[in-house]
This record gives structure tokens, C-alpha cells and sequence, in this order.
């Protein structure tokens, strides 16, 4: 007896192909600058339905953050400031449209600690 299984395919993955394709021309364009975490997701942008594209993520500074904002000409105003609770996590995004895909930026940085109060 041999049983087959069979998946609804409800989204072809030739979806993803125009985030791809933004994948290479980015890291094409843009080799010289440090090496991002990249995602292909669905996503959104204001104004725009969603859709496949690429979530670029930065751990080691703003200013790398900044280096790859200007890069991908992602408007500063768009730029949104985010904190964990209490923690000493914070971090950036910035979305946008760059190389014909939605673009979210994300750039992680750690918070100073606070200074000890004196008694």
C-alpha cells in the first residue's frame, strides 16, 4: 500500500523571487558596508499592500545602522526609536522601499546602564 500526501500549495514560493533578486542587488551594491542579518518576510509599508522583501538587521552600533539607512536612501523621519521595558535593550527600524521591495531596518544597540544612587 502507498500512500501519498498531499499539500495545498495556497503561495508558490515564486513570491519571494523580486526579494531575492533585491537580496543580490543590495549586497551587490553595498558590499563594502558591515554584514547584516538578512530575512526575506512578508511585510509592510505604509502605502503599499504587503508583500515579500527584505528585513536587514544590524547588532554592533547605530552607526552601522545609519551607514545602511543612508545606503538604502530610507527617509530619517521614517526612522522609529524602540526599548524593552526596563531592560537595557533598545533598538531602531526604519522602513521603506528600496531596490523595488518593502525594506525594514533594524539596528540593536545597548542602553548605558544607570549609575549606582547613593544613599
Amino acid at each position: 500500500m502507498t500512500t501519498t500526501l498531499e499539500f495545498p500549495v495556497t503561495r508558490p514560493a515564486t513570491g519571494q523571487v523580486n526579494a531575492a533578486g533585491a537580496l543580490l542587488a543590495v549586497l551587490s551594491a553595498h558590499g563594502g558596508l558591515p554584514t547584516p542579518n538578512v530575512d526575506l518576510r512578508e511585510l509592510s509599508v505604509p502605502g503599499r499592500p504587503r508583500a515579500w522583501g527584505l528585513r536587514i538587521t544590524l547588532h554592533d552600533g547605530l552607526d552601522q545602522f545609519e551607514q545602511w539607512r543612508d545606503a538604502l536612501d530610507l527617509d530619517p523621519a521614517a526612522v522609529d526609536h524602540h526599548q524593552n521595558g526596563g531592560a537595557t535593550l533598545a533598538w531602531l527600524t526604519a522602513t521603506g522601499t528600496a531596490y523595488g521591495v518593502p525594506v525594514e531596518l533594524v539596528g540593536y544597540y545597548d542602553l548605558p546602564k544607570p549609575a549606582p544612587r547613593r544613599r
